[in-house]
Parts: structure tokens; C-alpha cells; sequence
């Protein structure tokens, strides 16, 4: 097997529900202090449908402190099965494999349904911030972020 093509099964994550597959998309951006990251769609298991994505930064900055570590979006006609919940899940393995024992995951305040998925997770509210008028273009305008905990495994809650 070739070097690409073992990266990239070893970057293809599934449970039988969904799998996530490695998009080509460049998240490294030096502005926001993400010094590495990964964009993965989501698609029913085996489907050729994409339903949004998840994305993992890897970096620390003012900027992700409001950005978060993991972002995720899931089409309108998807929505309400979990699969955003089982997106995070499925990046357990690839934050363990970066040393990674937690990350923060951010949402708006009004983003109930965002909100859920992260209570779903197990994730901790850590605080509800407000973002500064120098982040809130990032932020698309919000004034407030929930940040919430993300732990790769129990054992690190």
C-alpha cells in the first residue's frame, strides 16, 4: 500500500453509522494560531452523500480560546439524528494520537441544538465567554461563546 493511501484509510473513521473521510481542505491558519488541524465530511456509512463535516484544530490561541478546537456543521436535512455527536466521537482516536486529553468545543449561547449535542457528549461547561469586538468577525458576529470541555476518555474527565 502506498504511503497515501495508508494515511488516508488510517484517516478514514467510521461506526457503522457514519464515516468521517479526510477532506483536502487546509485548516493552518498562523492569524488564528491553528498550527495544524483536519477537515473530515460526514457521510452515512458507505453513502455518497455528504452531510457536513468536523474539523479538529490543533493549536493554542486567544483566538481559538472563542473558535474552539472542534467544529462541526451538519446539513439541514440531517439534522436531529446525532450525527454531529457521533462525528466528535469518532475524533477520539486522532486527539489521543496527537496527546490530546481534552479540547474545547464552542457554541453560540442560542444554539440549542449545538448545546445538546455537546451535553450528549459528556463535555463540561466550562464558562460562557464574551468574545471581544476583535473576535467576533471569527466568531460570525457572535458576542458570547459556550465553552465546553471535550475529554478523549472518561478516565480524563
Amino acid at each position: 500500500m502506498s504511503m497515501l493511501l495508508s494515511l488516508l484509510s488510517r484517516l478514514h473513521f467510521t461506526n457503522g453509522v457514519i464515516d468521517l473521510r479526510l477532506s483536502a481542505e487546509d485548516v493552518v491558519s498562523e492569524e488564528c494560531g491553528i498550527q495544524d488541524g483536519y477537515v473530515f465530511y460526514i457521510y452515512k456509512h458507505h453513502g455518497l452523500c455528504k452531510m457536513g463535516y468536523v474539523s479538529l484544530r490543533l493549536g493554542e490561541s486567544p483566538s481559538l480560546y472563542y473558535l474552539g478546537h472542534i467544529g462541526y456543521r451538519i446539513d439541514p436535512p440531517y439534522r436531529g439524528h446525532g450525527y454531529a455527536r457521533q462525528a466528535c466521537e469518532l475524533l477520539k482516536p486522532l486527539m489521543a494520537e496527537h496527546g490530546l486529553r481534552s479540547v474545547v468545543i464552542t457554541t453560540d449561547t442560542d444554539n440549542l441544538p449545538s448545546r445538546r449535542t455537546c451535553e450528549h457528549l459528556g463535555c463540561t461547561l466550562e464558562s460562557i465567554a464574551d468574545v471581544p469586538h476583535e473576535y467576533r468577525v471569527l466568531c460570525s458576529g457572535s458576542e458570547k461563546k459556550c465553552r465546553y470541555i471535550f475529554f478523549a476518555s472518561e478516565a480524563d474527565q
